[in-house]
């Protein structure tokens, strides 16, 4: 009889009646997590600071939004591995348990989240912002892992030194031979500078906590313009980077199997096209990885490998005394070529794309000027060191990389060769990553936003960078125009300027002087290197 009654009820409530209860217990749920956002919201705005940044422009999704997240894989040396979190939320998820955890995920990613805060957007419920932002990355966030805040200082530092230690040092010593000995004074001065201008990044970071990467500096500092500007020019450093990995691999084959020549489709393809090619069929399936953690790690190894080939260097030079065998020579100063020298030594210290980057992911963010300190310390020895001993060995007749003037019948010349050539190849899909997800942002149609698409923008971009490596083969050249044009704006200009803008009125004499001091030698170093760059590669070339 007790289940007559019980079976009753559920025929006089329906199907209909139950959906209503569900219906009930979804709007309560859902006006307490609004409730639950409203108050969120409400301490967060009486926590934010009194102090607002000029000329903040509100922006709810701020191109690039990738952009911290995928300069995070140049430097990820970090204590837990690179999508070891992701993966960890993805085996939750598939048991049901992980909900709360994919969502902390999604809020703390700065994919799905504006980079620069701002009062308008956040008073918008905050699943809708996470709708609106993520659509701009949809496909690409599988990639990347989310924003480290695990680096200790060894790790940080390491981080640092990979990113000042890169393909520059191969050209350090050629860039002694076109100004001559005393240009080292002014690599020590760019070292300086650049030192203390990723200082000043930091405490341009430390004006606003939502600052985090160099483009939201930017936006805080000249509003949309400033981020869209910074964001350009760094792409395209980066962009110029990939075209000299190709040649990079060209050059160095080219060095090791002479000679070679092939007749395809009724056109002879001469050695450096054949390599050059070669590279970017190499480098072709491992932009289309989807997860890049492998990469990153071998990315980071960059450090060693350099360490590696300068060690080769003085095997070659001290112990196989190659080459004019340390004969003193050369020229002291030579001012018609210097302008050379300076767009390679303005290259080999600027990191500071990826330095508001470290100094966000230290446990410890006070000991980031210690870690600028020892990056650039070490780097500095090591570059004047390479200088002295390649141009000491091969004299004038140094090559634009100094691997191509080693003896090809040396074990040491083989290995800094060998690593030279697989160096690029591990870099590459790193580097590019920037730029094809700051792409795949703006593909406009939600349709086209598919994995499909992604392999078709990386492609491009690779045999765009082939086109460019084909069209201008000059190591040396490219080296210093990209070091003139961008590094300075990078690591000299910007940083000042931010700086200025975003502390104006609270800063002593001697820093503005400063600032105004760094800002004029890098707008006139920038006009000399670029001018002097340009005219050899529509020239001579190297």
């Amino acid at each position: 009889m007790l289940r007559g009654e019980i079976m009753k009820l559920d025929e006089d409530l329906g199907p209909d009646r139950e959906d209503d209860f569900q219906t009930d217990d979804e709007e309560n749920q859902g006006q307490r997590v609004f409730e639950n956002l409203d108050d969120q919201t409400d301490s967060d705005n009486s926590q934010a600071p009194s102090r607002n940044l000029s000329n903040e422009v509100p922006l709810s999704p701020s191109w690039p939004q990738s952009y911290r997240q995928s300069m995070d894989m140049l430097t990820n040396v970090s204590v837990t591995p690179p999508g070891l979190g992701l993966t960890f939320l993805r085996r939750m998820s598939s048991t049901g348990r992980s909900n709360s955890a994919s969502q902390q995920y999604q809020d703390d990613s700065s994919l799905t989240t504006p980079l620069v805060s701002d009062n308008v957007s956040s008073k918008q419920p905050h699943h809708v912002q996470s709708l609106v932002s993520s659509s701009c990355t949809k496909f690409s966030a599988s990639e990347l892992p989310p924003p480290q805040q695990q680096c200790s200082f060894a790790q940080s530092v390491i981080n640092g030194t990979n990113i000042l230690c890169g393909i520059g040092i191969l050209t350090i010593p050629y860039a002694v031979k076109e100004g001559g000995w005393l240009s080292l004074t002014i690599l020590v001065m760019f070292a300086i500078m650049c030192c203390y201008t990723g200082i000043l990044l930091m405490k341009c970071l430390d004006s606003d906590s939502g600052l985090k990467a160099y483009p939201d500096i930017g936006q805080a500092a000249f509003g949309i313009f400033g981020r869209l500007g910074i964001s350009i020019v760094l792409y395209m450093e980066l962009f110029a980077s990939c075209v000299e990995y190709i040649t990079l691999f060209s050059d160095n084959l080219e060095s090791m199997f002479p000679n070679t020549n092939i007749r395809f489709a009724g056109t002879n393809l001469g050695t450096h096209q054949i390599y050059a090619i070669t590279a970017a069929l190499l480098v072709l399936p491992t932009v289309w990885l989807r997860n890049l953690s492998l990469l990153s790690y071998i990315s980071v190894g960059g450090i060693f490998a350099s360490i590696l080939v300068t060690f080769c260097l003085f095997w070659v030079g001290v112990i196989d005394q190659a080459g004019v065998q340390f004969k003193p020579g050369g020229k002291l100063l030579d001012l018609a070529n210097i302008s050379v020298s300076i767009g390679v030594f303005g290259f080999g210290f600027a990191g500071h794309a990826v330095f508001p980057n470290i100094y966000s992911s230290m446990k410890e963010p006070s000991k980031f000027p210690s870690v600028i300190y020892i990056s650039f310390a070490f780097c500095l020895v090591m570059y004047i060191s390479v200088a002295a001993v390649g141009y000491l060995t091969f004299g004038d007749s140094i090559e634009s990389q100094f691997t191509l003037n080693m003896p090809k019948e040396l074990y040491a010349s083989k290995i800094a060769i060998w690593t030279t050539v697989v160096t690029p190849i591990a870099k590459y899909a790193i580097t590019l990553l920037p730029i094809s997800l700051s792409i795949e942002e703006l593909v406009p149609s939600p349709r086209l936003k598919c994995y499909a698409m992604s392999v078709l923008i990386r492609t491009v971009l690779v045999i765009l960078s082939l086109v460019v490596a084909l069209s201008v083969p000059y190591f040396g050249s490219v080296l210093a125009l990209v070091g003139s044009l961008m590094s300075m704006l990078v690591a000299l200009i910007y940083p000042c300027a931010c700086y200025l803008k975003l502390h104006k009125g609270s800063l002593s004499k001697i820093e503005i002087t400063n600032c105004y001091i760094i800002i004029c030698v890098g707008l006139i170093c920038a006009s000399m290197g670029t001018y002097s760059a340009m005219t050899r590669i529509f020239g001579e070339g190297d």
